[in-house]
This record gives structure tokens, C-alpha cells and sequence, in this order.
């Protein structure tokens, strides 16, 4: 098996890799990445991650071209400006990269006759859901750029004829999780790390938003699920949440429990906050019926307790991370004041 992997060199792209090396060992990896966060690397090994792959490969995906794709008999699509803040700031370029790359990806992996296409889409575009756990087939209330991109791209990918390729959107769950290439801009890594640098966590809402998480290595478990499921199992076209039922916590438990994890941390919370409309509960029963052998394994806790592992391996003692490349939004504006990145996220 011929896989490529776009975005690799992001913060799920590590894990994803060690895990399809592991279980395919045998298949050609290679991945496709435009290089944004490639110095952001958090591995205490000191190895570099893409050393799993058989071949890495640089471009923007907005340019990536029939050549590319050719000969591959999958392809899993991570690359996107990969959250809230991002979006807000690049919104002409979530769009384009998010989407309008994502859609003429899909269009060339039709084409060329890949069999297999899996797509990192988001349970974000549930948005503000009241009245209990959002299923599959629950209305779609993006509130976000991002989240708009990924509605945006399922819409093209359901509408696409898919005679030969079985195309899965899997709805992840917020990650969460050591990386190779750690981000801090995530609910429960930002609460670690929080706690690590000061002892303190501040939670900047109310805390009763809800959340559902899924740890960087379940993710990975999801998608080799995608690589290999059949078609007669959910259709040529599946969008499922990809998660756990038991993994829906509210910010303020997961802040709880963190500092539980690290003894000695204060938890306040911003009673005054304006409410966070960016909340809502997951159901992963499909996700549990079609996948029983790929369901995620790693509980909140283990994940909290391996990113402060990871953190204190690498010495990390900074208060200030949010001011960081830790944040990815920071990174981009880092290479931007550098004239090393132009407005539209295009390399000088």
C-alpha cells in the first residue's frame, strides 16, 4: 500500500505516522507538508519524525498537482489552518486551503483512481448545541472559519462519484496529547502546561463549555480504521464522529482534573466571561458499532499525565507559552515578522 499524508508535519501528522509505520509495516509512506511548524519540535528522543517516512515532500496543498497523487493508493488529508484563532486571523486562507485545496484534492484523488481517502474533519461544526450528545445526522451550526471549512469540504466530498474510492470524513473530537510537535493551543494541553509552568490554571470561561477529546494516537487509530474499512460498512461516503462517548467533559472538570494530576495547582475560573457559544456534546455510538477494534484507548487522564511527562522531559518551564510558537497562530505571525511568510501564508 502507497500512502500519502498531507500535513504530516503538523501536530497530529507525528503521531499518525508512528502508527501507520507500526501497523503497516510494509506500506510506502510519504508525506506532502508546506513546512509552517516543522522547527516546532517537542521530541525528547531528538528524533526527527519524519525519519518513519519513505519519502517527505514540500509544497502547499493549494498547488499540489496530479503528479503528486498519481500511483498512491491512499491518501490522508490533515492539512488545514488547524484552528479557531487561525481562522479568525487568515479567513481568506482557511478557505482556501481548508476547503478550495481540500475539494480539488479529493476531485484529483477520484481521478487518478485512489482507492482510499481520509479526511480530518471536526466535530466543531457542531458548534453551540443544546438538548444532549450530537449524532451524525444532527443540524450543523459552524460558528468559526475553521468549522465552516469543514462543512464546506464533507459537502464536496459527499457530492463526488465515487465508483472506486471510499472517502471517510472522520469528526474528530478536540485533541489532545503528547506530539512530537506539541501544540498548547488545545483545551487540555493548554490546562497541563498551565499547571507545569505556575501551578496556576486560569480558565479564561465560564468552564461549562462541553468538550469531547480524543488523544493524538486514538486519532491515528481512527484513521487506519478508515485506510481499511469496507465500503459495505457505512458507504462509499461516511462522515462518523470519531471519539469516545465517555471523553464529553466540561472545561472546568477537565481543569479539575488536571490539577488533581499535578499537586499543588490552583484552579480559578472567569465567572464574568461572556458566555462560550463554542459548546457541545458528542455521540460516538456509530463510530463505536462500525469501529470496535479501533475505539480509542487512552483515557483523559493518561493523555494529561503523558503531555506533563513530555513537557518536563524537554524542560519546559515557560509561563509565558501563549506568547510562544507553542501556539500555532504565534508561529505563523513569527514567520511573518520574519519576511519569512507573506499575508497570504505564501513562503518569501
Amino acid at each position: 500500500m502507497k500512502i500519502l499524508i498531507t500535513g504530516n508535519m503538523g501536530y497530529v501528522g507525528p503521531a499518525v505516522t508512528a502508527h501507520l509505520r507500526k501497523v503497516f509495516p510494509d506500506a510506502y509512506l510519504a508525506g506532502y507538508d508546506t513546512g509552517y511548524f516543522a522547527h516546532c519540535l517537542t521530541a525528547s528522543s531528538g528524533v526527527f519524525p519524519e525519519i518513519r517516512l519513505d519519502c517527505q515532500m514540500y509544497g502547499d496543498v493549494r498547488d499540489i498537482s496530479a503528479d503528486v497523487v498519481r500511483g498512491f493508493d491512499a491518501i490522508v488529508h490533515l492539512a488545514a489552518i488547524s484552528n479557531d484563532p487561525m481562522g479568525s486571523r487568515f479567513e481568506a486562507v482557511t478557505e482556501e486551503i481548508n476547503f478550495r485545496a481540500s475539494a480539488a484534492l479529493a476531485h484529483l484523488a477520484v481521478e487518478h483512481g485512489v482507492s482510499r481517502f481520509v479526511f480530518a474533519s471536526s466535530c466543531s461544526m457542531y458548534g453551540f448545541a443544546e438538548g444532549g450528545a450530537r449524532q451524525e445526522s444532527a443540524p450543523l451550526n459552524p460558528l468559526t472559519a475553521y468549522a465552516r471549512s469543514k462543512v464546506a469540504t464533507e459537502k464536496t466530498l459527499q457530492s463526488l462519484s465515487l465508483d472506486a474510492t471510499t472517502v471517510t470524513s472522520l469528526r474528530f473530537a478536540t485533541a489532545c496529547g503528547m506530539s512530537d510537535r506539541l501544540r498548547l493551543d488545545l483545551v487540555l494541553n493548554d490546562l497541563v502546561a498551565c499547571a507545569i509552568s505556575s501551578k496556576r490554571i486560569t480558565v479564561l470561561s465560564d468552564g461549562s463549555p462541553w468538550r469531547p477529546l480524543i488523544d493524538v494516537k486514538d486519532m491515528a487509530r481512527a484513521i487506519e480504521w478508515a485506510l481499511t474499512r469496507d465500503p459495505d460498512q457505512g458507504g462509499r461516503y461516511l462522515a462518523v464522529n470519531a471519539g469516545t462517548n465517555e471523553a464529553n467533559f466540561q472545561v472546568i472538570e477537565l481543569a479539575n482534573a488536571v490539577a488533581k494530576l499535578i499537586p499543588g495547582t490552583s484552579v480559578t475560573v472567569n465567572e464574568n466571561a461572556p458566555p462560550d457559544k463554542r459548546s457541545y456534546q458528542v455521540d460516538f455510538s456509530l463510530y463505536q458499532r462500525l469501529a470496535p477494534r479501533h475505539q480509542p484507548q487512552i483515557s483523559i487522564e493518561e493523555s494529561a499525565r503523558g503531555i506533563a511527562a513530555g513537557l518536563k522531559q524537554i524542560r519546559f518551564n515557560d509561563e509565558n507559552f501563549r506568547s510562544s510558537s507553542f501556539i500555532r497562530l504565534k508561529a505563523l505571525e513569527e514567520h511573518i515578522g520574519g519576511n519569512r511568510l507573506n499575508s497570504a501564508l505564501r513562503w518569501i
